[in-house]
């Protein structure tokens, strides 16, 4: 495939001052996991510290991702945030078990069970 995906879109949706959606659909891959990347970094510079990831729209996932993902855990963990997806393709979920990456990400099947599970993650 040569150059940026058309088919990506991302989504913000600010719950309260800490905690936070993004909601991916479409391709997420080498091309468009840096805006990605750049939003997640940008709102937990900005002071977020329960973000969920909503996948439930997106159908492709690579590796690239899921270092954004790894990435963004790595800087909540030291601030006592949570990192949190909703996802229901096996296809996705699938990646995330085979990866080891389920231990890291709570996985959730609706936006309302990850919200609660980042709050209740949090410190």
């Amino acid at each position: 495939m040569d150059g940026p995906s058309v088919n990506f879109e991302l989504a913000d949706h600010e719950v309260d001052e800490v905690t936070h959606v993004i909601e991916l659909a479409g391709e997420v891959d080498l091309y468009t996991a840096p805006e990605f990347k750049e939003r997640l970094v940008g709102l937990i510079e900005g002071g977020k510290r329960r973000l969920v990831v909503d996948l439930t729209r997106t159908t492709f996932i690579d590796s690239t991702t899921l270092g954004v993902l790894v990435g963004g855990v790595k800087r909540l963990r030291p601030l006592g945030g949570a990192l949190a997806l909703v996802c229901r393709d096996p296809n996705i979920t699938k990646i995330f078990e085979i990866t080891g990456l389920d231990r890291v990400f709570p996985i959730y099947a609706t936006r309302t069970e990850a919200l609660a599970g980042v709050s209740s993650a949090a410190t």
